[in-house]
């Protein structure tokens, strides 16, 4: 029997028109923008987070990784726990949300957090709202999540503002860590081209060395609003960061802004030529050891922060500094 779909709701006006298709049975929602699929909203049993999964241009090229549900040729499977675009942290109470996955062995999940989803809120004018609790492994709430996510887009382009409401449940502290926030892993079109051994983690833990990469299509590249590029974006504050690479043919740029109303404006970088592309406001020391105070925020029971980022993905042209730079105005202004 086909699973039952449900239409939920298109957006009117000038902008795209928007629509959200829920499949209850699969756990998702499929996200289109002007009768063309872009993206999904997913949540399986078996991972430790909702996220968007798999993102794609306005044109139809997917930016994200396939791995671990639709894997291909001569994609690397290290860090499982990286899956399309997702928002967690690596030490929320001492709790790692950031590195959990189904390749932790139950004798360490003691020592993980995981975001689960509760429910879908709403659904219309671009907007998806759903809910979801922040819990250790006995399932103990600290934080719950409002998220909103906001989708827009253009024949060339494709938008995404996520927006996290966490309000505490118990005293909840973020402690400074690289692993975090917002991440992003993308397809191998958009990694550094490498030329030397690099070792893979397959989905059982197992280390593979390869000796010689295959760099066919690999063509990735870093800039910053500091005008860093490449490997030097990374730990750097910036207000916006934004990754480039040529896939079939297509120049695309990936651009992630950060919020000014985010604690700790302009993020750190966690950017990675691996494939990796993430922005964090809790790495702190962890990225900067100059730094006289840590980077941790307390949240009281019933107190609520937000964390609030723009991702826009163009294709048919790469976006140059200046554009990234205005981009980054209009978001913050």
């Amino acid at each position: 029997m086909l699973p039952l779909l449900t239409l939920l709701a298109c957006s009117d006006g000038g902008k795209a028109d928007v629509a959200f298709v829920r499949d209850d049975a699969a756990r998702k929602v499929d996200i289109t923008i002007d009768g063309e699929y872009f993206t999904s909203y997913i949540y399986p049993v078996d991972m430790e987070k909702p996220v968007l999964w798999p993102i794609v241009t306005a044109s139809g090229k997917d930016i994200t990784r396939g791995f671990p549900f639709a894997p291909r040729a001569f994609e690397s499977t290290d860090h499982p726990h990286q899956v399309g675009l997702w928002f967690n942290f690596g030490n929320v109470n001492g709790l790692d949300f950031w590195n959990n996955s189904y390749a932790i062995p139950a004798s360490r999940k003691a020592s993980y957090g995981s975001v689960v989803f509760d429910r879908i809120v709403s659904a219309g004018d671009g907007r998806l709202v759903t809910l979801s609790n922040w819990v250790d492994y006995e399932g103990n709430v600290l934080m719950t999540e409002e998220t909103t996510f906001v989708f827009d887009g253009t024949k060339d382009e494709r938008s995404i503002v996520r927006t996290a409401r966490l309000t505490a449940v118990d005293p909840v502290v973020f402690n400074e860590s690289k692993e975090g926030m917002l991440g992003l892993r993308v397809d191998r079109a958009f990694q550094k081209p490498s030329d030397k051994p690099e070792k893979y983690t397959d989905a059982n833990g197992i280390v593979t060395e390869v000796a010689t990469v295959n760099n066919e299509g690999v063509c990735g590249e870093y800039v910053n609003s500091l005008g860093d590029r490449g490997d030097d974006v990374w730990s750097k504050r910036a207000e916006w960061t934004m990754l480039n690479g040529t896939k079939d043919g297509d120049d695309i740029s990936i651009l992630i802004i950060d919020s000014k109303y985010n604690p700790n404006f302009p993020a750190w970088s966690h950017a990675r030529g691996y494939g990796l592309f993430a922005v964090n406001n809790m790495g702190g020391r962890e990225f900067d050891r100059s730094l006289p105070e840590a980077a941790e925020y307390r949240l009281q029971p019933g107190e609520r922060v937000n964390f609030i980022y723009k991702i826009i993905i163009k294709d048919h042209g790469f976006f140059t500094s200046q554009e990234a730079e205005a981009r980054a105005r209009e978001f913050n202004r």
